[in-house]
């Protein structure tokens, strides 16, 4: 896909004042998010816990795998307004995030009785360097899903050496931001000074989160050019259908002068296409001069090495709750024209 961008000959523009106009710098409180865990230097509590999990653990050694059996759950907050929820769970052996099992959602229960069971096939003497991940969450048809919370178990033989069935109960506790598991997208940034020419090319996700009662989602990703909180231009992947992993290689291409090149942002999001309903955020991610972390320094090496692919993975974060910022209508006044190639 070729998409050439910053087309901003609409009427709605302010007229130019002179042959060099900013198109202003982009406010960093966009892309930052408040700190919940201090206020005023002191430490919050700890949250209290979002009901009770119970499973329990065995080790096959014939076939070298750890069974989980997830059993049930209590006292589960209600997201919906019904007073009630519709649950589901998905389960890690971290660091290996490739493997995933996820539950049978339960429509409208706070105490859900799961009785599924899962196996892992990893070598019993890995199992000391695995954490047991379970992520509750609450499906929601029309809009993202809740995250309800999340048991972590660290230590595996803590709770028994494995070799027989032993039943467990575990706290569920909010999950942090950080922990929230929403998947991963590759794309690369290149820009050729000369021409004035950004291209983003998105290469896959990975691992994105399930948007579908059915487990997948159809996802398509769309990339948004900032400036001062405004959207300049917005395009779109075609959709792949029901996967979790898709495989995309299209590029999408921006003209930014190199005199704005400073003071442009781009916005990554995942989308989950829905026929019936509105489509819904997967995720989000940002680069550019005034983002953080990975996804400045992608900015920052691409700079660094003009008219050279630069690609890195990124991990997707919750959608921040200002979309009534980005989708505002208008512009910031216009950059100066392309140089030519």
């Amino acid at each position: 896909m070729h998409v050439t961008s910053m087309d901003l000959s609409m009427e709605a523009l302010p007229a130019r004042q002179s042959s060099t106009v900013s198109i202003g710098r982009i406010k960093p409180e966009l892309y930052k998010q408040r700190s919940v865990d201090s206020q005023d230097g002191e430490p919050r509590p700890p949250p209290e816990p979002c009901g009770k999990l119970s499973f329990s653990l065995l080790y096959d050694y014939e076939e070298q795998g750890l069974v989980v059996r997830l059993l049930k759950a209590l006292d589960l907050p209600a997201k919906d307004f019904s007073g009630t929820s519709d649950p589901y769970v998905k389960i890690y052996l971290l660091p290996d995030r490739k493997t995933k099992f996820q539950t049978r959602v339960h429509r409208k229960n706070l105490n859900p009785m799961f009785d599924e069971t899962f196996r892992f096939a990893v070598p019993y003497d890995e199992l000391c360097a695995r954490q047991l991940h379970f992520s509750v969450y609450d499906f929601d048809r029309f809009t993202s899903h809740d995250t309800i919370g999340e048991v972590v178990v660290d230590n595996l033989f803590e709770l028994s050496d494995l070799s027989r069935e032993a039943v467990v109960w575990k706290d569920i506790h909010a999950a942090t931001t950080d922990s929230v598991d929403l998947g991963e997208i590759m794309f690369s940034l290149c820009y050729l000074p000369t021409a004035g020419r950004m291209t983003l090319t998105v290469i896959k996700c990975r691992n994105l989160k399930a948007m579908d009662i059915t487990g997948s989602s159809d996802p398509y990703v769309k990339v948004s050019l900032i400036c001062d909180g405004r959207r300049l231009k917005k395009r779109k992947t075609t959709t792949k259908r029901s996967t979790l992993n898709p495989v995309y290689n299209e590029a999408i291409i921006f003209d930014i002068p190199p005199e704005n090149v400073e003071q442009v942002s781009l916005s990554i999001t995942v989308m989950d296409y829905d026929r019936v309903g509105h489509n819904e955020v997967i995720g989000v991610c940002y680069t550019g001069p005034d983002a953080q972390g990975l996804g400045r320094d992608h900015w920052t090496e691409m700079l660094a090495y003009p008219r050279k692919p630069i690609t890195h993975w990124h991990s997707l974060g919750e959608w921040p709750g200002r979309a009534a910022s980005f989708e505002s209508q208008g512009s910031c006044p216009s950059p100066k024209p392309p140089l030519t190639p």
